[in-house]
Order: structure tokens, then sequence, then C-alpha cells
């Protein structure tokens, strides 16, 4: 079998084949992007073949919202090799309104591609280095110890911070409803990762952390002068014609037309967990975007539209081969993306997720084959949310001949 899970969790148990600007404020000293950004690429491979989309397939692989249990599902397949959208479920539970293409969600870790496509163009423009320390750039905020992490490490994942001490861990869906409006500062929630030594020598191992892309989050901010999600809208979302996509800072609510995500309590009815507070998810999991938006970002990001080639070539370039996961695994992460190879077709990309919402935004690095498939699981993360994706690119990769098969 040679199928892939692109979940994030999943993804921790295992292994992957292979894995204009904004005005600043301030003028800060020029900075060099150094030797980091002068990786080679991998050399691709030969390019498999890919099928022809099945759309009765494909339509009734998101109909399916029994596996996992889910009330929506909205699927965008773009690329030279052709195109399908489709959507199953509903919106809204109370109202039955179909769910539609144009319908907001959150987005999880997809956030983290915006993230890292801003820091990678302040590194363009000599405002800040992929090899500057981060206690450097952000003074005060993480301890001595923590000297040797830089930017470089914060964006893949290679920074060895120390796991969350003293946040809620909630294991049932009533537990994460008592925690839905928590509010965090940033410098709160770095505070709970500084605990104690780092776990690993930075550049050494690498390990997915989402507090990797709340430090990045604020390098964008210290550098800028500006809120993250300001520099966002300004680089990316208005040049783009994102206008479905947000970054909510303290508002805890989706705006506009939206797909309402649901927990199953345990007397198995669904409650809508839509509101929720972000803030622990700042820079690396909090923003809302739309299928068209997402799709239209990834276009222009591996086109070349919004960095030049040897910072873009960065985000296909995984850490060396002797850089593993904790479980021994391979590394999988690049800078801002991740690897995933499924029946041989190599895609690069960014899952997401939050309670009610599961996200999957990938393409082959010659785009011949893109998509992104938002659904909204009810279930609390038990490690089955991702059987939609594993389904719907099983479908998009599959030998013409019928070799290979869904996980």
């Amino acid at each position: 079998m040679n199928s892939t899970r692109f979940s994030r969790r999943a993804v921790a148990r295992t292994a992957l084949l292979g894995t204009a600007a904004l005005a600043a404020t301030a003028v800060l000293p020029a900075r060099r992007a150094t030797a980091s950004a002068a990786l080679s690429p991998v050399p691709l491979p030969p390019l498999p073949a890919l099928p022809p989309l099945d759309p009765t397939a494909l339509q009734a692989a998101i109909d399916d919202l029994e596996h996992p249990p889910s009330t929506a599902a909205q699927l965008r397949v773009g690329g030279t090799a052709g195109h399908w959208r489709g959507t199953a479920g509903v919106s809204d539970i109370r109202t039955q309104r179909p769910v539609t293409m144009d319908d907001k969600v959150r987005i999880g870790s997809i956030t983290k591609v915006f993230v890292a496509t801003v820091v990678l163009q302040l590194v363009a423009e000599g405002r800040v280095g992929l090899d500057e320390p981060v206690r450097r750039v952000l003074p005060g905020l993480l301890p001595p110890r923590f000297g040797t992490v830089t930017v470089t490490h914060l964006l893949n994942h290679t920074s060895g911070l120390p796991d969350h001490v003293g946040i809620p861990d909630p294991k049932t869906a009533e537990e994460v409803f008592r925690h839905r409006f928590d509010h965090w500062t940033p410098q709160e929630w770095v505070a709970t990762a500084t605990h104690g030594p780092l776990k690993f020598t930075p550049g050494t191992r690498q390990e997915y952390r989402g507090i990797n892309y709340a430090l990045a989050a604020l390098v964008i901010e210290e550098v800028t002068g500006r809120p993250y999600g300001e520099v966002v809208a300004a680089r990316l979302l208005r040049p783009l014609d994102l206008t479905r996509t947000v970054v909510p800072g303290d508002d805890p609510r989706i705006h506009g037309r939206h797909v309402h995500g649901y927990l199953a309590m345990a007397d198995g009815g669904l409650r809508d967990i839509t509101a929720y507070d972000q803030s622990s998810s700042r820079g690396e999991g909090d923003m809302i975007s739309a299928p068209i938006d997402l799709d239209r970002l990834l276009t222009a990001l591996f086109s070349g539209e919004l960095l030049p080639p040897e910072l873009l070539r960065l985000m296909f370039t995984l850490p060396p081969a002797d850089v593993r996961m904790l479980d021994g695994s391979p590394a999988r992460y690049s800078t801002g993306l991740q690897q995933a190879v499924v029946n041989g077709v190599t895609f690069w990309g960014k899952t997401g997720e939050t309670y009610g919402y599961k996200n999957a935004m990938f393409s082959t690095r010659d785009q011949r084959r893109r998509f992104t498939l938002t659904y909204h699981p009810t279930t609390a993360r038990n490690g089955e949310e991702s059987r939609m994706i594993t389904r719907v690119v099983d479908l998009l990769t599959r030998s013409p001949s019928g070799v290979g098969a869904a996980a």
C-alpha cells in the first residue's frame, strides 16, 4: 500500500514517503537571508500518471458523511489535469441550509502557510534573517537557554521547544465546551512552553508544534510594528482578493455565510461549537477562509507570485535526511508546508483542524493536480477524522491501472 493519511495526528504516528509589501512603520536595519535560503531543491522524481477525474466517485466520497460522522463537505479540485467541485450536507443543522463552495470555515493549521509566506517575504526584504536567533528578534520573551533557536527552526518545526505546561487538555466534548472561551495573551501562551530545557538541540530533530508559529506571528509583529493579521491582510489577502479570508483576532465568531461546526455530546446530540476563542491558536491555527480563497493562495504561491525563487524553494525542501521526527520517521515538514506521497504522487500543502472543522489544501509541485477539501467531523479528535481526506486523495492519485488503495 502506498497511501498516506493527511492527518496531523496520523502524520505524527506514520512516516510519509517523501515529506504588495506592507509599508513599515519604521525602517529597520537590513538583514541577510543567510545561507539557509541557498539550499538546493530536492531533485524531482519522474512524474507519475494521474487518473482522469471521476465526478461520480468524487461526489460519493464526500456524500459519505458517516465515515467520519460529519455535517458537511466542500471539495474543489483544480490544476492542469482537470477541474471539479462539489458539496455535500448542510451548513447549519437548525436551518438545513445546504453548504456552498463560498461558505467560510475555520482552517486551523493552514494558517501556518500564510504566516510562513509573510515571514519569507520579510526575509526577502532583508528585514529579518532566517538564521537570526529568535531571542534577538523578540527580546525578553524566551529564556537565555533557548538562545540557539532561530527563525528557520520555528518555520520548519526543528526548534526543540518544550511541551506546554499548565494548559487545559480536554478529553471529552463536554470539557471542550467548558474551555471554549478561555483567553490567552500571546505572551501568556508562549510562557506555557518555556519551562524546562529544550527537548533537543535545535535543527537536529523535527517535531510539529503550534508554538513555533505563535512565535513566528510575533516575529512578524516585531519586524513590522503591526498586528500580524493586518500584515497578512496587506500582503496576501488584499493583493490576492481573498475576500472570504479573515484573521479574526479576539473575535470568537465567524461573520457572513459560513459552515457551522458541531461536536457530538455524551447523549448523542450535536452542539454548535462554531463560536470559539482562538487565542491559543493565534498565528498557528486561528484563521478563517473558504475553498476558493485557499485554492487561489495555493496557485499564487506555487506559481512564484509571492516569493523569490530561492525562498520559494525552501517551501519544497525538507530538512537533511539525518533530521528525523521524534519517533524516528523521516522529517515531513518544510518551511511552511508539509509533504505527502500518495500512490506515488508527491503533494505539498497543509492540513488544518479545529473542533468541528477539518481541512486539507495540497498540490503537486507542477500544479497538475490541486485540491482543497473542507469538511466537518462531529467527533472529538480520535484519529478517525481523516478518513474523508484519505478516500478523496486516493481517487485523485490512483493510477489508471487501479494500483493503490485507500488507507
